[in-house]
C-alpha cells in the first residue's frame, strides 16, 4: 500500500464545512482544534497500521499502541456463532469502549460485525470495512437507512450503543442518556436476540464539567463532543471490565410492552450487570 501522509485535516475540515467562513476563524482556534482532536497522533495510527483493516485494526490500537488490558466477564454468555445477534452496551467512554468492543466481539465472531458509528468516523479508511455511518445528531439519509437495513439482514454480528451519545454525569453518578427504542424494533423486525453488555470506564472530571456547564447555560452546541478524542487519548495503559449478560430472545419484544419501555427496561439490565 501507498505510504499515507496525512487524512485527517482539521483545516481542511473546517473549510468543507463552513466554505468561506473557515478564514475568518483565528488561528490560535484552530491549532487548539488540531491538539484537542489530536490530529498528529491519529494521523501516526493511520500511518502505522495502515495495512491493517476492521477487527485486525481494531486489535492493533487495543493491544499495541493503547495497550489496555481487557477484563471479561461471563464470556460463556456469548452465544454461538451461527446465529445472528445485536449486542447493546451502555455508552460511558464515547468512543475507546466502541474499539474494544469491536475488537473482542470481532474476535470471538471471525470478524463478521458491523459497528453503527458517528459518520465523522469514516474519515479513518481502516474502519470503513466494519462501520456503518449514521448521523448522531439528526435525521438519518436514504442512503443511511438503506445501508442499515442491509447490515441487520446480513449474518454479521451488531453492535450498537442505544444511547446515541457517550454518558454524562448527574448528581455524581455516571450513566447513559435515554435509550433510543430502534434497536428492538429492528431485533423484532429481523429476528436477532440481544446480547446486553455493561462496559466499565469513564472519561475525565473536565469532560463532565464542561457537559454540566453547557447544559446549565443551556448552550446547544455539544461543546464536550470536541473533547473525545482527547479522552479517548486518556485511556492508555488502563484496564476495563466487560460484563457479558445472557441473550434475549426477540420474540420476548413482541408482546405486553411498547418498543420504549423495552428500551427502558433494556437499559436498566446492562446496568444491572455492573454486580454481576
Amino acid at each position: 500500500m501507498d505510504t499515507i501522509n496525512t487524512l485527517i485535516d482539521v483545516k481542511q475540515v473546517l473549510r468543507s464545512k463552513l466554505k468561506d467562513k473557515a478564514d475568518k476563524i483565528p488561528g490560535f482556534v484552530v491549532n487548539y482544534l488540531i491538539r484537542i482532536i489530536h490530529q498528529d497522533e491519529i494521523n501516526e495510527i493511520i500511518r502505522k497500521y495502515q495495512d491493517l483493516q476492521g477487527v485486525e485494526f481494531m486489535e492493533a490500537l487495543v493491544k499495541d499502541y493503547f495497550k489496555v488490558r481487557l477484563h471479561i466477564k461471563h464470556e460463556e454468555n456469548l452465544p454461538p456463532g451461527e446465529g445472528r445477534y445485536i449486542f447493546v452496551a451502555n455508552h460511558p467512554l464515547g468512543g475507546f469502549d466502541g474499539i474494544c468492543l469491536s475488537y473482542f466481539i470481532g474476535k470471538h465472531y471471525n470478524s463478521k460485525i458491523k459497528y453503527f458509528v458517528n459518520d465523522l468516523l469514516l474519515a479513518i479508511p481502516n474502519l470503513r470495512s466494519i462501520f456503518i455511518p449514521i448521523n448522531k445528531h439528526g435525521s438519518q439519509s436514504k442512503e443511511a437507512v438503506r445501508k442499515m437495513d442491509e447490515a441487520y439482514e446480513s449474518d454479521n454480528q451488531i453492535i450498537t450503543f442505544p444511547a446515541g451519545l457517550c454518558s454524562r454525569r448527574h448528581k455524581g453518578v455516571i450513566r447513559d442518556l435515554a435509550w433510543k427504542k430502534s434497536f428492538i424494533q429492528k431485533a423484532v423486525e429481523h429476528k436477532r436476540d440481544i446480547v446486553p453488555i455493561y462496559f466499565e470506564g469513564r472519561n475525565s472530571n473536565f469532560f463532565y464539567r464542561l457537559a454540566n456547564i453547557r447544559t446549565f447555560f443551556n448552550i446547544k452546541m455539544n461543546l464536550e463532543m470536541l473533547y473525545l478524542p482527547d479522552e479517548l487519548f486518556k485511556q492508555k495503559n488502563k484496564s476495563f471490565g466487560i460484563h457479558i449478560g445472557k441473550p434475549v430472545s426477540w420474540q420476548m419484544f413482541d408482546s405486553g410492552k411498547k418498543a420504549g419501555e423495552w428500551a427502558v427496561r433494556m437499559k436498566e439490565e446492562v446496568y444491572k450487570l455492573a454486580d454481576k
